[in-house]
């Protein structure tokens, strides 16, 4: 006898269902274009939904545009088993892996239009081929805004960072400069003091920071350097100096950023997703989104933008998206 956990029936699966499975899930369905899943984007997040699908029988294609927010970074880390790997090596081995899973495909594409149509989602490519799906799972992620400052690009990725949790350790116990017009920094260089004790918040321009930030700031022996930010300055990468339109420069090791993101794809909008108060998509259990059918895993959606926390949500929506459809199989012989 066997029984479908979760899927909120608790008779027999019938041998219909079955031989369903068996007969039409063993072919992925990319020639005839309809998929049970069209997962877009190939990031932690996508290839664990569709790793997850792929052990389920389920139809996917997983679409990748070719552009990860980590495109700059030289390692990933805080991912166990893979602390220190390069994160187009993880990405390597995750499609690796996938190959093995005949009904699941990946394709260098990007996805431009979806439009939900009755149950299903008609989903248009780059190349203008439409494909159809009866569930969509988003995992675009976001993209980071960049500080416009000269000098910076050289830095980004080697002594310029967005994440402590991502690149903090690397710089322990050096000197350490936080650029974020505003308030923006406030909590960042709070966080950075985890990693070092000597921490200035640049803040290119008025802080606005109230009263009991400042006072908190500095019992932390956190100073904050209200000038104007002219350049960043270092030599093969690594950073040297923060120069300011006036004042004394500001030699430092390392860099931590927060200009603020923006959602890497704009179908999650268009769909007529909810979003946060921060600009994420709003998920509920098992990343669905107030949308029937469309799902948002990854960095797009949370807070903490850990590539394992990514993947994570990404087997998470491919369990709920496997129930979801096996209790629709389900429904249909009722």
């Amino acid at each position: 006898m066997v029984r479908r956990r979760g899927t909120g029936f608790n008779e027999p699966a019938s041998e219909a269902v079955e031989c369903r499975v068996v007969s039409d899930d063993r072919r992925n369905g990319e020639e005839e274009g309809f998929f049970d899943v069209v997962i877009v984007g190939g990031g932690p997040a996508g290839l664990s939904a569709g790793l997850i699908l792929g052990r389920c029988r389920r139809r996917v294609l997983i679409c990748d545009a070719g552009r990860p927010r980590n495109a700059a970074s030289h390692a990933l880390h805080g991912f166990l088993t893979r602390d220190g790997v390069a994160p187009a090596e993880l990405l390597r081995i995750g499609r690796e892996q996938l190959s093995s899973y005949e009904t699941v495909a990946i394709r260098d594409i990007e996805i431009v239009d979806a439009v939900r149509e009755g149950k299903r989602f008609a989903i248009t490519t780059g190349e203008g081929t439409t494909l159809s799906s009866r569930k969509l799972l988003l995992a675009t992620g976001v993209v980071d805004r960049l500080p416009q400052v000269r000098g910076f690009e050289p830095l980004y990725g080697r002594s310029a960072f967005h994440c402590p949790y991502c690149d903090g350790w690397e710089v322990r116990d050096s000197p350490l400069a936080v650029y974020a017009p505003g308030r923006r920094g406030y909590g960042l260089a709070l966080e950075l003091k985890v990693w070092s004790r000597d921490v200035v918040l640049c803040t290119d321009g008025p802080s606005g920071l109230e009263p009991d930030e400042r006072r908190r700031l500095s019992l932390l022996k956190i100073p904050v350097r209200e000038e104007r930010v002219a350049g960043f300055e270092g030599k093969d990468g690594r950073l040297e100096r923060v120069v300011f339109e006036e004042g004394p420069a500001l030699a430092r090791r390392a860099l931590f950023f927060n200009v603020g993101e923006r959602q890497a794809s704009g179908l999650a909008q268009k769909l007529g997703c909810e979003f946060t108060e921060k600009g994420a998509v709003a998920t509920g259990k098992h990343e669905r989104t107030n949308i029937p059918g469309l799902y948002v895993a990854g960095d797009a959606s949370r807070s903490v933008q850990l590539a394992i926390v990514a993947a994570g949500e990404g087997a998470e929506a491919g369990f709920a998206i496997n129930t979801a459809l096996i209790e629709e199989d389900l429904a249909g012989l009722v």
